[in-house]
């Protein structure tokens, strides 16, 4: 792409627009040739930039980011059969808990390698991890990621609720002159918007009512701005939608590994559907899972 003129407003971007084995056939070099030619100047622009200040960059880690990363790495896993995906998320899932998760069950707010966790976590952090273990959970059927999730929303209730819907800080954050409560949804959705969203699929797999009763609470102070301000709330009115309609509750008896379990995953899981939940157990187990209790294999078979 360099040309005499520049390819750019008389200068020129160094840029890749065709792949380097194209490029040396056009011009008829041998790749080998053409490849150290390549790597050459990559080494004379490379110590060039660096007598250059580097642009700073931000280290930390940040919870509710990876909470939100985790919920999408596990549905993409889910979806597209990708065990990359699914070792990513896993992985991640593991280092939250690990990692971000204090003793006594709180969340703290941002990691850094050599300094640790620190802040206490606000809404957002909770709800977006509770998000993301569920769909690890929906992905894997692992019980430990269900009962890390359920855990956190009971943490997240102890500590952030409001007469209607939730607080941004927790009952023990540093003294402010008023709790904030952010309940719009913009690049990131708000942490109400997202704890009404996993209260109602927690109810729906746990069938304990306090869960939906809260998210019930803190939808209804808001359907008037839904209507009016529909772009500014997009989270919420899926939240809303859960609520209204009800959530697709699937429980499935069978063994994870055997084919037709495998294909009737493929046809509850294939399609996109924010309502549903799925629960997993194998024949004759009996895990906590309020929505698994009393389900039983029909003949030996698979059933959902």
């Amino acid at each position: 792409g360099v040309t005499q003129g520049g390819n750019f407003e008389g200068s020129n971007i160094l840029h890749t627009p065709v792949l380097p084995e194209q490029f040396a056939a056009k011009h008829r070099m041998p790749y080998e040739q053409f490849a150290q030619l390549l790597s050459d100047a990559k080494s004379r622009l490379f110590a060039a930039r660096s007598q250059r200040i580097r642009p700073a960059r931000d280290e930390k880690v940040i919870t509710a980011w990876n909470g939100l990363m985790l919920a999408a790495s596990a549905e993409a896993a889910r979806v597209l059969q990708r065990d990359d995906y699914l070792s990513i998320a896993r992985r991640n899932a593991s280092f939250l808990l690990w990692e971000l998760r204090a003793a006594d069950g709180r969340l703290w707010r941002t990691w850094k390698a050599g300094g640790g966790a620190r802040l206490n976590g606000y809404l957002e952090d909770y709800s977006h991890v509770i998000e993301g273990l569920l769909a690890l959970y929906q992905t894997t059927f692992e019980m430990r990621w269900f009962t890390a999730a359920r855990e956190l929303a009971d943490a997240m209730i102890d500590r952030f609720a409001a007469p209607a819907g939730f607080y941004d800080t927790s009952d023990d954050h540093e003294p402010l002159i008023t709790r904030p409560r952010d309940l719009q949804d913009n690049a990131i959705p708000a942490g109400n918007s997202m704890a009404a969203t996993v209260l109602l699929k927690l109810a729906a797999l746990t069938v304990d009512f306090s869960y939906s009763d809260l998210a019930e609470k803190a939808i209804g102070q808001l359907q008037h701005s839904f209507a009016k301000y529909p772009t500014a709330f997009g989270q919420w009115l899926t939240a809303h939608e859960l609520a209204a309609y009800g959530v697709t509750e699937i429980a499935l008896i069978g063994d994870p590994s055997a084919a037709m379990t495998q294909t009737m995953l493929q046809v509850i899981q294939g399609a996109y559907a924010p309502d549903r939940v799925v629960a997993l157990q194998r024949p004759g187990e009996h895990l906590p899972i309020e929505l698994l209790q009393g389900r039983e294999a029909v003949d030996g078979k698979p059933t959902a």
